[in-house]
């Protein structure tokens, strides 16, 4: 396999625990509302939906558009080197800046989950909300984090050829 097919295919591979993720935190948060009922758990929910669209969402565009890549970036090496200079390494400089701003990002939220986790103490609503965006933000920046590591392999190969 090549270095190229390496990486889409792992790109696609963790694309699918992002859904994966957010397809349990929207099981999570049904069960929550629907058997728990208590202002924790319903607290909980808002952020485990909202970040669980967003895994969704991003998760499914990578996992079906990483084939068209693995074939892209193929032809732009078998037909094209030069091509990898002007328009992959760019794309791939792009990806790993915003891998930066992420980071900045679910570390933001996390701190701010925690911050409302423990200064409501009392108020088991915003405690729950404050839980929830943790663990979002946590399993979002983990796996970020293994993209990034992936990404900046994938870039040095790049730059290599």
């Amino acid at each position: 396999m090549s270095p190229i097919e390496k990486y889409f295919n792992a790109e696609k591979f963790e694309s699918l625990l992002f859904v994966l993720v957010g397809l349990a935190a929207i099981a999570a948060s049904i069960y929550f509302l629907i058997k728990i009922k208590q202002p924790f758990y319903t607290g909980m929910v808002f952020p485990l939906i909202g970040i669980a669209l967003i895994q969704i969402i991003v998760g499914s565009t990578v996992y079906f558009r990483s084939p068209k890549d693995i074939s892209r970036v193929n032809q732009i090496v078998q037909t094209n080197k030069s091509a990898i200079n002007s328009e992959e390494i760019p794309r791939m400089q792009v990806v790993m800046k915003n891998f930066v701003m992420y980071r900045l990002i679910e570390i933001a939220l996390i701190i701010i989950g925690i911050i409302l986790y423990f200064y409501f103490q009392p108020q088991p609503l915003w405690k729950g909300i404050g839980l929830g965006l943790s663990i979002q933000s946590s399993f979002m920046l983990l796996l970020d984090y293994f993209a990034e590591s992936r990404g900046k392999a994938y870039l040095l190969f790049l730059q290599s050829l």
